[in-house]
Parts: C-alpha cells; structure tokens; sequence
C-alpha cells in the first residue's frame, strides 16, 4: 500500500515497535510483547518516560493489530487517538505487568496470587513492624510465562526484530564498566556473550570475531538481560545475521534482566507446604526470607530494593519457589508419602470431589 498519498501520519506506529510496514501478525504480536515488556512501568521504577512510552506501544498495538483501525490509520485517521482521548486508559495507573499480559492474551495464572499478598518478615498483618531491610516476604506473580519465549533457538528473552545497529548508546555513560575481552564466534549463526550485571545494565562495547576473520563492533543496549538475543544484521558470510545471545548471571545463580535480579530457589516438599525461613544470595550480600507455607512451585517472592540501581531507579529481586521431590525414598519415607496421599483422597472425598 501506497501511503505517501495519505496525510502525515502524527506517530509512525510501525517505528514504535520497531517493525517494517507490513510486518506480519506473529511479527506484530512479538514486537509488542518486547516493547511492553520493555517499557512496562513496573519493570522500570515507575519512571514517567516509560509510563508515556508504555502508553504509545499499546496505542500502536490496538491500531496494527485491528484491520479496520490499521487500515483508517494508513489512511491518515487514527480512531484511537489514546492520547488525545477524554478517558485515559491508564489515568487510574498501570496494572502490573503480569496482569496487564494475563488479559491481553487470555492467559492462566500460575497461581491466584497477588503483590504484596504476604506480610513483610518482622512485620504484622496490620503493617507495623521493625522495616528490615535484610528479611522480606511477599508474593509477587511475575507473569512473563512463555508470550517472551517465542525464540526458535531456546533463548528465554526478547529478540529484536529491527535491524540492531552498532553504534554507542546517545549520550555515552559516563562511567561505563569496562568491555569484556573481544569474543570469538563459535558458529556463524550465533554467539552466547557473557555480561556482567554492570555491563548489562549501562551497556557496553563488544568486540566480536566472526568465522573467516571478519571482526564486528557493537554496543549492547542499556539494561539488557540475561537471555536476551541480539540480531547484527547482514555481517555474517553472503550477507546473513548473526545473533548475540546475553548471558547475565553471577557464580551464585542470580539472573539479571535490566534492574531486576531473579532466583530459583531450591525447596523440600516439607518445606514448602509448612514454610520455612532460608538464606538467599543477593546482589548486595546474603539475607534471610521467610517462605510463607502453601507456596507451591513457581510461586514469587519479592526482594524490595535488591536489584540494580540506575539513577533513581531501584529493581527488586524475585525469587521463584521450585519444588524438588527427592527421586528416592527409604523406607520410612515412602511411608510417610503413602499416608500423606492417603489423608489427600480422604479430604477429596469428604469436599465430594471423588476419584482422581
């Protein structure tokens, strides 16, 4: 479609998620999902730029994502006009990520819980408290599932669909953390590049050799993350991509994706369903977290303030609760197991559930 006989468009939508015109459905629902996540307020401290930038990825997915509003846009209307509306979809604030993505794509909970659902360690059900900083407890669903794990080469974050472009961050940073060592190519089509949280976070110069000694320089973006693939468009031989793939991790297992640190933790059986207080590394150091009992597998608990800082902003570490039943049992235990379902088929039966 011909659209220089239109009249001038006021935001290119299709720039705003970083996509060509045109761009196909499955491109359209992957470039929104990166973008929100991107710039969803509560994965960036609430910073207001975000909060603007938040507002127009959703406004151009509405648009591209519906033919009859697609197709007025193009035309030089823009039905939507979020910005310009009488009622602003988000004048009563943002929802939290993982629920804002829940109702866009019609997805299951991994479970009903939500921020904040437990009281702080130290603290009362009425909020009071000594405020540590070093115990937290608190439920948090991060909801980002699999709608971020639509890379075909397993990688578990955003891959950029636009053309990556290597040149230095604007602006600079005024105090970036030193470049990794340069990086050799282990295949032509991809190449796993360690990143410390610091690099991660303000971005950093790479040095990359290629198959065949083609050498490429490029800059990360500022506040990637582990997992994230990053596409060098037409360097590689006959004029292919190659993509870097980022691995942001520290000895300990913190996983590091912008200002937020996440981690699994390691639970018994009996741990989980009675609760428990456990030690838990941290950017800043080892601190205690109280598991509140019930917590089943994927479950979330937030460390207020225990992620990265960059200016005023402050990430939070999100620890995932993982169940891990032992693979053998001595006597005893299997006992103990074969009694425990036994009490499980009782309480069915008495709620009228029945059989399994």
């Amino acid at each position: 479609m011909t659209r220089s006989a239109s009249p001038p468009l006021e935001t290119d939508y299709w720039q705003v998620l970083a996509l060509s015109p045109g761009a196909d459905a499955a491109s359209l629902k992957r470039a929104f999902r990166q973008q929100a996540r991107r710039w969803h307020p509560d994965l960036n401290g609430n910073d207001p730029v975000a909060e603007e930038r938040f507002k127009l990825v959703n406004e151009a997915y509405a648009v591209l994502g519906d033919p009859k509003r697609r197709a007025a846009w193009e035309a030089g209307l823009d039905p939507l006009a979020a910005r310009n509306a009488a009622t602003d979809p988000f004048a009563a604030g943002f929802p939290a990520f993982e629920d804002y993505l829940d109702a866009l794509f019609g997805r299951r909970r991994r479970s009903e819980e939500t921020a904040d659902s437990e009281p702080f360690a130290g603290e009362s059900d009425d909020g009071s408290g000594d405020g540590s900083a070093d115990s937290f407890g608190g439920g948090f669903e991060d909801g980002l599932g699999d709608d971020f794990r639509d890379d075909p080469g397993g990688a578990s974050g955003p891959t950029s669909d636009s053309q990556w472009q290597p040149d230095p961050p604007s602006g600079g940073v005024t105090h970036a953390p030193p470049s990794p060592p340069p990086v050799q190519a282990a295949a032509d089509l991809e190449t796993m590049v360690e990143l410390t949280p610091e690099q991660a976070l303000e971005g950093t110069r790479l040095e990359l050799e290629l198959p065949g000694g083609t050498a490429v320089e490029c800059w990360t973006p500022p506040m990637a993350g582990d997992g994230w693939r990053l596409r060098l468009a037409g360097v590689a031989s006959g004029g292919g991509d190659h993509f870097l793939q980022l691995r942001v991790r520290t000895a300990d297992g913190l996983r590091v994706e912008g200002l937020r640190v996440s981690f699994q933790l390691e639970l018994s059986p009996p741990e989980a369903a009675l609760g428990c207080l456990v030690v838990v590394p941290t950017l800043q150091g080892r601190v205690q977290l109280r598991v509140p009992p019930g917590s089943s597998s994927g479950r979330l608990l937030r460390l207020r303030g225990r992620g990265l800082a960059r200016g005023e902003q402050r990430g939070d570490q999100l620890v995932e609760v993982r169940i891990m039943v032992p693979e053998q049992l001595n006597e005893a235990e299997e006992a103990l197991y074969r009694r425990l379902e036994q009490l499980a088929m009782q309480s069915r039966e008495e709620l009228g559930g029945g059989d399994r």
